[in-house]
């Protein structure tokens, strides 16, 4: 999953406004997307499977999520 030398990136539109959700950056095989809470680095972090994060994002560049 997770660990100390992963490193997490949050959205260029996040504008460092300190509520943002991280994702994870893949290091080696990637079949799962760490995504966290910024205001809880140490919290916990729910994964997706690679199908469903790419049906996320392709809905977020679609408009699909009004808002987002």
């Amino acid at each position: 999953m997770t660990d100390e030398t992963t490193r997490w990136v949050t959205s260029s539109y996040s504008q460092n406004g300190g509520q943002c959700v991280e994702v994870a950056v893949p290091t080696g095989r990637l079949d799962t997307v760490p995504v966290r809470d910024s205001k809880d680095p140490d919290g916990p972090a729910l994964t997706f499977s690679l199908a469903a994060w790419a049906a996320f994002v392709s809905g977020v560049r679609n408009g699909d999520f009004p808002g987002v």
